[in-house]
């Protein structure tokens, strides 16, 4: 879901953007994407790729090793270290110095399902009713604040603004969206509101829902990510890619493509331009990230082991199975 600024349309990623995930009742919370480097959101990353348990105490100064590999200094790699713990995705086990961390289960649950959502993106066209929830504001002149608040929880809940006051998402479900309203706006003094289940007379046409997203911003999204990684798919297939390499190509190629479905609104097929490059930018992710899979592990084995001694018991790595979800790749140890 994606919030930038005050901008009509949504879904361009070439800009500073940040895209808000709606949190579950555990609060614990991705690190919002931003432009440039950004290592608490390389950190999640690797702990949703390399990591499945619980139990594995994972040294700081391991954590500095593995970011270092990446460019991140020490002090960046701390202080992500410290702003994942106050997300949720990370605790301190015990009291001891330096200190020790662990995911926690509800983290392990989060990487999981993001993991899976990451992966089976795009993998098959959205089924389509026609339906979309439409929200429609009005308020004073003096509401400002409370419009800024209606916008904001609009964007994170995924609808994007067809006109000023007129909000629009696909889909049916509009109870998240009901209470947001009522959240905000309950007590404004001249504030009117309603949510609508609507469908359009001529919904592919030049003033159709298409016309609220930024679909050229997201295709330019999508052929940047592949004229950046078409050069690395080819020296994997020419196995030119090493561990030291890999690890470091295979979670920048994760980490540059899983801002795509929290911005892509996955419209129908009819909704979109004749040619849409998302499944080939979806074919490229998948084939780097499977090919390089065992070469990235060994790589982080490597980095991690001098600083946590048990770490090949406990670094692990995932892959996209037939069914474009995350399975686990055992090997021996």
């Amino acid at each position: 879901m994606l919030i930038c600024g005050n901008a009509p349309h949504v879904g361009h990623v070439g800009q500073a953007c940040a895209v808000h995930v709606h949190s579950p009742a555990d609060d614990v919370r991705d690190p919002r994407t931003q432009a440039g480097p950004n290592p608490q959101h390389l950190l999640a990353t690797l702990l949703g790729e390399y990591l499945e348990s619980s139990e594995a105490d994972l040294p700081s100064a391991a954590v500095v090793a593995m970011l270092a590999e990446f460019g991140v200094s020490e002090s960046s790699a701390r202080a992500a270290l410290s702003r994942l713990t106050k997300r949720g995705l990370i605790a301190v086990r015990g009291a001891g110095r330096p200190p020790v961390y662990h995911l926690t289960p509800q983290a392990i649950a989060r990487h999981r399902s993001r993991m899976d959502h990451f992966l089976s993106f795009g993998a098959r066209p959205p089924k389509w009713t026609g339906d979309w929830v439409t929200v429609s504001f009005s308020l004073p002149q003096s509401g400002q604040a409370a419009r800024h608040a209606v916008r904001k929880a609009l964007g994170a809940l995924g609808f994007a603004r067809l006109y000023d006051s007129v909000w629009i998402r696909p889909g049916s479900e509009s109870g998240p969206v009901k209470q947001a309203m009522h959240d905000i706006l309950d007590g404004v003094d001249g504030g009117r509101w309603s949510v609508m289940h609507t469908r359009f007379d001529e919904e592919a046409g030049p003033h159709g829902p298409a016309a609220a997203y930024d679909l050229a911003g997201l295709a330019s999204g999508y052929e940047d990510f592949i004229a950046q990684y078409s050069s690395l798919r080819v020296a994997v297939r020419d196995g030119e890619v090493d561990a030291t390499r890999a690890l470091v190509a295979r979670t920048s190629v994760m980490d540059s493509w899983r801002k795509f479905p929290d911005v892509d609104p996955d419209l129908p097929e009819h909704l979109l331009p004749a040619t849409w490059p998302r499944q080939a930018a979806r074919e490229l992710l998948l084939e780097i990230h499977s090919a390089l899979g065992s070469l990235a592990e060994a790589r982080l084995i490597e980095i991690a082991t001098p600083h946590w001694p048990d770490a090949a018991s406990w670094i692990t790595h995932f892959r996209a199975s037939e069914e474009s979800l995350s399975v686990r790749v055992h090997r021996d140890r």
